[in-house]
């Protein structure tokens, strides 16, 4: 048998992998139901997953633990090819491991060298983490949730079909350097999860029993840094020992009508830092909201990955009386049925339709939204979203949740202030930005028209731009709008003053694009506008497009802004005078149905994304994230005409700034 493996060998591998399988499914079990170490059976109330239990020591060096690497690469103390387990679990499994060998032979278990195991399953390198923060991908915890997904119980899991709607491989090729920028992106927004998925629901976080402390004394002063500690419980009252929940932070003053918004550090243990500045005297209150718990965003990032198309599309094709309506998307699943490519010539968007049985692809005269996909979460995934137990709801302070402001102390600025500096705050509801930019008020209609005389202003994207264009033409009578005779959401839209020679436009972006009917020549990208603007000292651009990429991988946000972006640097390569500003996302009203399609979270990874691509590009950014956020009003998608109104005077500031003396 020279080199080869002995009849039997096979036997024992299958006997082997039986035995993985039954270990992996007998650790769920555990996960699950908790292990109580005092009677060494499974209890019927889980216990706290930790690894400090009393009793539960390390053992030396090197227990037992299914490991597979394929880079022949020795793992690390937190490195590829270990998997941790938590206290009780840990301690089991390594009983049920002592009596599992497989066969020396020449085929299996010789591979070694001093860099460890070669592609073969080894009893070896397991330890305990006292910290749980050791996991990390690797070939083995790839097959390892192959294998628990296969034996969830059914309800937890719902049957996979690849999805076709995201193709990364159509639309323009990006550069060697794009490619980078986007996986430096991507890494910017990843997002740290449970250690172990699918643990039973009470082990998801509890906002009701987690708390708040703030430090220092109850009297602080202006210039100084607020600093708050955010402790995360289950919902049997245990301290979370993973990061991963999506928290947002605010200190206000109601009577002063102030606000200002905290930065989130999370140590991915489940404790949270928040760091607020302090920038006006008085009583001022913390609000900290758990938007979703940690097993609520493992969700989310499983529907963008399995369902991008959950939001349907459709046209609408007529010639005479002849009408059809087909289903379109960025990309459509591959079949046998012919496709209308409405790809842009210019940008290289994608956008198909299925070809109509009866007219050609040139009788599309519709695009219409279609409906929101339901029944996309198990009965399991759906507990993580719940209105009023995890979906926005407060974390109470566990002592005092208000600090007295004092002046700063020998009116100096405390050096600490630097920690966390926001892009701006609210006093009697007036936005004071932070970034240089010196604030003014256009409270009556006559100061937006001097300011706005001789200028055309270009408006681009979604229904939080048009917001702009409708509040102008409700403030400014002057302003008339021209009958288009547009779909009311859809436009475009134009305003004109001929007395002071103003023009204000608005147009919305291109598939995929939300409105309830879009007529098909009025599907325009914002990168191809741009590229027909001349530009000039009189010209000011706003660009606002973020709110229907919510179901779609980042990828293809990415893309758009990509775009764009180029774009814009030709348009400031023509004329660096032209002033342009682009808006960020902002959070909204969230419940169980728009949290699967809509939820902040999306908003915050395009939030991150967007401020980066455009950090090199001579461009404004209206941070409206903060501005909603740090406001006292409830969070709506379309911010109310307070906002508004602050948003446009802060637009209106840098196209009129103050003159410098």
């Amino acid at each position: 048998m020279d080199g080869h493996l002995p009849r039997f060998t096979p036997i024992f591998v299958v006997l082997a992998f039986s035995a993985i399988t039954l270990l992996i499914f007998y650790i769920t079990s555990l996960e699950r139901a908790g292990y109580s170490q005092n009677d060494n059976q499974l209890a019927t109330k889980p216990l706290p997953l930790t690894a400090n239990q009393p009793g539960l020591q390390p053992k030396e060096p090197a227990e037992l633990l299914l490991t597979l690497t394929t880079d022949g690469e020795r793992s690390r103390d937190d490195g590829p090819g270990i998997r941790c387990f938590p206290g009780g679990i840990q301690q089991h499994l390594v009983v049920l491991l002592q009596d599992l060998t497989l066969p020396s032979t020449d085929g299996i278990g010789s591979h070694m060298d001093d860099h460890g195991p070669k592609g073969v399953v080894l009893a070896k390198g397991f330890r305990l983490c006292p910290n749980l923060n050791c996991q990390r991908t690797s070939a083995f915890h790839q097959i390892q949730n192959s294998f628990y997904s296969a034996l969830k119980s059914p309800e937890n899991v719902l049957s996979g079909k690849l999805n076709y709607t995201y193709c990364p491989h159509l639309g323009q090729e990006p550069t060697a350097e794009e490619i980078i920028e986007q996986s430096h992106l991507l890494n910017s927004i990843s997002w740290p999860g449970p250690l172990i998925p699918g643990l039973a629901y009470q082990f998801s976080s509890d906002s009701a029993q987690s708390y708040f402390v703030i430090r220092g004394p109850a009297e602080q002063h202006i210039g100084s840094q607020l600093v708050v500690d955010v402790h995360m419980l289950n919902f049997l009252g245990q301290p979370k020992e993973h990061g991963g929940d999506f928290l947002v932070a605010r200190l206000h003053s109601p009577e002063l009508k102030a606000g200002v918004v905290g930065q989130v550090h999370d140590h991915q243990d489940g404790n949270y830092t928040v760091l607020f500045p302090l920038l006006w005297e008085g009583v001022v209150k913390v609000d900290i909201i758990m938007v979703h718990p940690s097993e609520g965003v493992v969700v989310l990032k499983r529907l963008t990955q399995e369902h991008p198309d959950r939001v349907s599309f459709e046209s609408v094709f007529r010639s005479g009386s002849l009408s059809e309506t087909t289903e379109c998307n960025l990309c459509l699943p591959n079949t046998d049925q012919p496709l209308c490519n409405y790809t842009d010539p210019h940008t290289g968007e994608p956008w198909y339709c299925y070809k109509p049985k009866k007219l050609d692809c040139d009788t599309r005269i519709i695009h219409v939204k279609g409906s929101f996909k339901t029944n996309l979460l198990t009965a399991y995934e759906a507990q993580f979203f719940q209105s009023r137990v995890n979906i926005k709801v407060p974390i109470h302070s566990s002592g005092m949740d208000k600090v007295t402001v004092l002046p700063a102390e020998n009116g100096t600025i405390n050096e600490e202030s630097s920690q966390f500096i926001p892009s701006g705050y609210y006093y009697q509801d007036s936005w004071r930005p932070l970034s240089g930019t010196v604030m003014r008020q256009f409270s009556d209609s006559t100061a937006i028209t001097q300011c706005f005389k001789g200028k055309i202003v270009h408006m681009f994207g979604d229904s939080t731009a048009r917001q702009w264009f409708e509040y102008l033409h409700a403030f400014v009578p002057e302003l008339k709008q021209i009958n288009l005779y547009t779909p009311r959401k859809v436009g475009p839209y134009m305003a004109v003053d001929s007395v002071h020679n103003i023009m204000v436009t608005y147009h919305c972006h291109g598939p995929p694009i939300r409105f309830t009917a879009t007529p098909s020549p009025e599907l325009h990208y914002i990168a191809n506008e741009l590229d027909g603007i001349r530009g000039g000292p009189n010209v000011v651009v706003l660009v606002s497009i973020w709110a229907h990429f919510s179901t779609f991988p980042v990828e293809v946000y990415i893309r758009r802004l990509r775009h764009i972006r180029r774009a814009v640097v030709r348009l400031l390569n023509r004329e660096p005078a032209t002033l342009v500003m682009i808006r960020s996302p902002n959070l909204r009203e969230l419940n169980f149905e728009i949290s699967l399609s809509n939820s902040d979270w999306f908003a915050q990874q395009q939030d991150i994304v967007l401020r980066a691509m455009f950090r090199e590009v001579n461009v404004r950014i209206l941070d409206a994230w903060e501005m909603v956020l740090a406001h006292r009003l409830p969070h709506n998608v379309h911010p109310p005409n307070i906002i508004v109104k602050n948003m446009l005077d802060l637009i209106l500031s840098q196209v009129c700034p103050v003159q410098k003396k």
